[in-house]
């Protein structure tokens, strides 16, 4: 079957947090995979931003870039369903939103991608056009899609119980492992490595409660190493930069801020232990990263982390300040335990791979292809 896809690539126009890296590696490993006589639009959109896919994602594809802002393209499609992607990108056999709302179409089937519900659980902490958007229109959307692809089975069952949508018309398609220029073959141990935190600064990333056990592990070990916080803040976040400014963690706690996707292998690479204690993740991209990179992982037992790390780490709850500060302690200074984890941590990375996820994609768009046609 050949197929002319059509995908969003407006997350990935500026600095790409975990849904622009998804998008450019996914379409990267989709336009590797493709068959003979295929096309890969790359669909972008915005005022000032201009797609620059790089190569050699851009000698694979056709960019369809074009300069309309963002938010109103998005209120015309989301509220008029209007106009047809086809207008701006040519006749297409799939079109592909990396959000749960539909793109318009005028014959073309309908894809979605749905990386959590949290915009359902905290609306308030969402921003405004997905508040005004997504909970009122995401359920009729995902039952009305050819297919919704997500990035984990924790959130495929979420997508199926709370949307009504058929497990058949749900694809899993997991991100893959970085490719790391020097990291990933050994455990990586920096003796004086730092406890690493990453990941936008939301509530949902339960800061508080990895701050809690730090000042604890410290109380029990003073030698524990430095805690660095890599992620850009959102909004509530400043309580949490106020606290790290004051003692207890004044002068034990780094904040980097976003960290690019040029600057991760150098982020890892002096990372001892890497920790997230969110209370709920889609899937935990930081995870597969440290892994890969041979970074022992803790992490906390909710939403899809207990999924992604398998055996590979250590799971704790993340409202156990005690059982927090022990995992802690003992992955920062026990190195057998450290090397046993991160042994664990490569060999699960493994698993991961962009081809898979390409491969389970090619699937979603021949299943929408399907279905579209059966609808006449």
């Amino acid at each position: 079957m050949r197929v002319r896809v059509v995908v969003d690539y407006r997350p990935a126009l500026r600095a790409r947090t975990g849904v622009g890296e998804y998008v450019h590696h996914l379409a990267a490993a989709y336009a590797r995979r493709q068959q003979a006589g295929d096309a890969l639009v790359l669909f972008a959109s915005s005022w000032k931003d201009r797609a620059a896919p790089g190569s050699p994602l851009a000698q694979a594809v056709t960019v369809s870039d074009h300069r309309v802002p963002v938010g109103a393209l998005n209120w015309l499609w989301h509220r008029r369903e209007w106009p047809p992607v086809e207008w701006l990108t040519g006749q297409a056999d799939v079109v592909h939103a990396l959000h749960p709302l539909l793109i318009p179409a005028s014959r073309a089937a309908q894809v979605v991608t749905i990386h959590d519900l949290h915009f359902l659980a905290q609306p308030e902490h969402s921003v405004r056009e997905i508040r005004r958007d997504y909970p009122l229109l995401a359920a009729r959307h995902a039952r009305r899609a050819d297919a919704v692809v997500t990035i984990s089975q924790y959130t495929a069952q979420l997508i199926e119980m709370t949307f009504s949508v058929p497990r058949s018309r749900i694809f899993v398609c997991p991100p893959g492992a970085p490719s790391w220029q020097a990291l990933g073959r050994t455990p990586n141990l920096p003796r004086d490595g730092y406890i690493l935190f990453v990941g936008t600064l939301d509530p949902r990333k339960h800061l508080g409660s990895l701050l809690d056990a730090y000042v604890a592990a410290r109380e029990r070990e003073p030698r524990l190493p430095r805690l660095v916080i890599a992620g850009a803040m959102a909004p509530g976040a400043d309580a949490w930069a106020d606290r790290w400014s004051r003692p207890p963690l004044a002068g034990h706690v780094e904040y980097r801020g976003y960290v690019p996707d040029t600057g991760r292998e150098a982020l890892y690479a002096g990372a001892r232990l890497l920790v997230l204690p969110s209370l709920d993740e889609g899937f935990g991209m930081p995870v597969l990263e440290a892994m890969s990179a041979g970074v022992p992982v803790l992490v906390s037992n909710r939403g899809a982390l207990p999924e992604v790390i398998g055996a590979a780490g250590l799971m704790v709850d993340p409202d156990d300040v005690r059982a927090f500060l022990t995992a802690l302690v003992a992955l920062a200074t026990d190195e057998s335990a450290a090397t046993a984890a991160a042994e664990r941590g490569l060999e699960r990375a493994r698993a991961y791979t962009w081809d898979a996820a390409a491969a389970r994609l090619r699937d979603a768009y021949e299943s929408a292809v399907a279905r579209r046609s059966a609808r006449g």
